[in-house]
């Protein structure tokens, strides 16, 4: 689905990015690969993505459906905001509610999964838009003169303080998700401090007038910083399964 999100944007840019340095060459926008056929392999990645999607119980299929809507509308964002990158954090974050359904929990009754679904979707939402305000700082020059909107021109004087904000929020509605489905310590320290960390890091040595260096963090920092989450993640996962494990014992002696 990120594949066809790609397509789908380079179908929507394919006028915009010949005036971008970084994007000139891409395969629709330097005439490689024409519309139609860029249409037809957009189809082939949907329905990879739909045999995907049919594996996991029915109720998946409603709860992804709507995220179509905003793969298709994203790259219009950039034309008519400064925040275009509010809407892809929108639309990368879905699979933090898709999980839930995955897992056979029904989100409507269930007000704790709910509530963490929310939260963590929303937290996503605010890291999407950190990392790719660093990355829309590699075309802010090009941007500006083709009038392309993004964040990074918006925000060029504060950027580090709009980075800051975001990390603070993305690690307040982290946080709050493992409140409410009552995480242990590992999450907190491992996974919350881990990003807190490691986004101060990034933000901290980013070098904004430097190409080069805001792609190495916009793709070494997604890792580093996720990387931090999962294994806070997996931490609590594995102590509360292990603490179950033995409370069974002691209940089957």
């Amino acid at each position: 689905m990120r594949g066809a999100g790609c397509t789908i944007n380079d179908l929507w840019d394919r006028n915009l990015d010949p005036h971008v340095s970084r994007t000139r060459l891409r395969p629709i926008a330097r005439r490689a690969i024409t519309p139609f056929h860029a249409l037809l392999f957009t189809g082939g990645q949907l329905l990879a993505g739909l045999a995907i999607l049919l594996q996991f119980p029915l109720s998946c299929f409603f709860y992804a459906a709507p995220s179509l809507l905003l793969v298709t509308l994203y790259p219009l964002a950039k034309r008519v905001t400064y925040y275009p990158q509010f809407v892809l954090g929108l639309t990368f974050s879905w699979g933090a509610i898709l999980g839930f359904p995955a897992l056979g929990i029904d989100l409507l009754s269930n007000t704790a999964a709910m509530t963490a679904a929310g939260l963590l979707y929303a937290s996503n939402v605010a890291w999407t838009v950190l990392y790719d305000m660093i990355y829309a700082h590699q075309d802010i020059k090009d941007d500006r003169k083709a009038g392309i909107k993004s964040i990074a021109l918006k925000h060029d004087k504060e950027t580090k303080q709009v980075l800051t904000g975001l990390a603070a929020v993305q690690i307040a509605l982290l946080a709050g998700a493992g409140v409410a489905t009552g995480a242990g310590p590992a999450f907190f320290i491992g996974g919350c401090g881990g990003a807190a960390v490691t986004l101060g890091v990034m933000i901290k040595r980013v070098n904004l007038k430097s190409v080069k260096d805001c792609w190495w963090w916009f793709v070494n920092g997604c890792w580093i910083t996720g990387g931090a989450i999962s294994l806070g993640l997996g931490a609590d996962y594995l102590i509360r399964y292990y603490s179950d494990e033995k409370t069974a014992e002691k209940e089957d002696q």
